[in-house]
């Protein structure tokens, strides 16, 4: 396959990051976002973080989680997270990227997309 084949075979997937302060909260997410169906894979990964917290510089060891998931399943997915997350101001940060057609057919193939709530 050519560059310019391959460049028109991507698709557009997005990427959920937040953090957690230990394995177990991460397991927990990850276990919640999977049964919801609402990611195809959450991946953790061990980093630190240095920020500043109500004044104070802070340094701490956490969790990064990687969700894999529809653009149009993001909506939903912050919002389990936002409900689920031990933290009062959780990391939640999206991204968009390009994915291989084959990547993302599996993607599309394990992410059910809510359907939106009609209201009365």
């Amino acid at each position: 396959m050519t560059d310019a084949a391959l460049l028109l075979a991507l698709v557009e997937l997005c990427m959920v990051t937040t953090t957690v302060a230990n394995e177990a909260e991460a397991r927990r997410l990850a276990q919640a976002v999977l049964h919801a169906r609402l990611a195809a894979c959450v991946q953790v990964e061990p980093i630190t973080s240095h920020f500043r917290w109500q004044g104070v510089v802070q340094e701490d060891r956490e969790l990064r989680m990687v969700c894999k998931t529809l653009p149009e399943a993001v909506p939903a997915l912050l919002g389990l997270l936002r409900s689920q997350h031990a933290y009062a101001l959780p990391q939640l940060a999206v991204q968009t990227l390009q994915a291989s057609a084959d990547y993302a057919q599996w993607v599309r193939s394990e992410v059910v997309v809510p359907s939106p709530v009609v209201q009365a």
